[in-house]
């Protein structure tokens, strides 16, 4: 058993305007195996305004574990931080509105911090749904390691320790230590939380057993937003801790300079020229190749996941681009509001 009792639980979800998927998530809560009488669930509403505040209460009403707090600070990570601080538990569990958990996803989660003391946050990897054709090329593609590179929360099949989770379950002795949840971030909250839950010498443990389904989008125009904004905000997580991202955050990144210098020189250089078209033809092979593999049991999908690639590829490579400009470069106070502004 741990140095402490994980026994307790709080599952935090911040939200905004999630009507059309906030009664699944509650639900999926309200089934879990675990008792209740050791778990709450604390719904944290950015100010909503499609109904949602009114579905949770519903819920309140219905169940003594389930709390609505009113987020005024909007954001997904100060209704995070605003909903641990209205908790008590042992265990406190970031979860989001555009989601269900399994049956069973408390109590693995539990099991997997008694594991080991070292183990800080546990997790599992989110089995990424959607219903529509165009939905569900983006959903293939978010889940393959072409698309997503070494991001092993979206598609491992074993248990490992890695370098981060999305729904993350953290012992509250650990975050009372390393802090809560960074506000300024409108993206990768999470990336920085367990980039200093590491650091701090804890282990980020990920188990196949801990199951969630997040419903992606279904428009090319939000996704390139959101992996946009994803690249953005890397860039911040590396300057407030002085460290270069990984190898997978780079890559997008190298992607798009490669072939924005390729494009540039390669009207004065032919050996320039010679090697962007390489790495053109190279991209565009393993995109065909990456698409037919995914799509094989859904055909009908094929259409649209060679377009979704390149689109969470470059528009991340964009934003990560624009993120050294915003924080690093210019330091563009401008870019930075703009890209909080596009987050609500």
């Amino acid at each position: 058993m741990n140095e402490c009792k994980v026994e307790t639980v709080s599952v935090v979800i911040p939200c905004k305007n999630e009507s059309e998927y906030i009664e699944e998530c509650l639900q999926s809560f309200i089934n879990q195996s675990y008792s209740k009488e050791l778990y709450e669930v604390l719904v944290c509403d950015g100010m909503s305004t499609d109904g949602t505040p009114k579905i949770v209460k519903e819920y309140e009403k219905k169940y003594k574990n389930v709390r609505l707090i009113e987020n005024y600070g909007i954001t997904a990570p100060k209704g995070m931080n605003i909903g641990i601080k209205n908790s008590k538990a042992h265990v406190v569990i970031i979860f989001g509105a555009h989601a269900y958990a399994d049956r069973d996803f408390i109590k693995n989660n539990i099991e997997l911090l008694n594991k080991n003391k070292d183990v800080g946050c546990a997790g599992g990897p989110i089995e990424t749904i959607n219903f529509s054709h165009k939905g569900r090329g983006i959903a293939l593609a978010m889940s393959s390691p072409f698309g997503v590179g070494n991001a092993l929360f979206r598609y491992a099949k074993e248990e490992m320790y890695v370098d981060t989770v999305a729904f993350g379950a953290y012992k509250r002795s650990v975050l009372d230590k390393i802090g809560y949840f960074d506000d300024e971030l409108v993206r990768n909250q999470d990336d920085e939380i367990n980039y200093r839950v590491i650091k701090n010498g804890y282990k980020i443990l990920l188990s196949p057993r801990v199951k969630s389904y997040y419903y992606s989008r279904d428009s090319l125009k939000k996704l390139w937003r959101q992996y946009f904004q994803y690249g953005f905000w890397k860039v911040k997580v590396m300057q407030k801790h002085g460290k270069t991202a990984s190898i997978r955050h780079l890559v997008p990144m190298s992607f798009v300079l490669t072939n924005i210098l390729g494009i540039l020189f390669g009207f004065f250089f032919r050996s320039i020229r010679i090697l962007w078209l390489i790495e053109v033809v190279a991209y565009i092979l393993f995109d065909i190749i990456f698409s037919i593999k995914v799509t094989k049991k859904e055909t009908k999908t094929l259409k649209y996941v060679p377009i979704i690639f390149p689109i969470l590829h470059i528009s991340y490579g964009l934003g990560f681009l624009e993120g050294l400009n915003a924080f690093y470069i210019f330091k563009s106070k401008n870019s930075m509001e703009k890209n909080k502004e596009l987050s609500r």
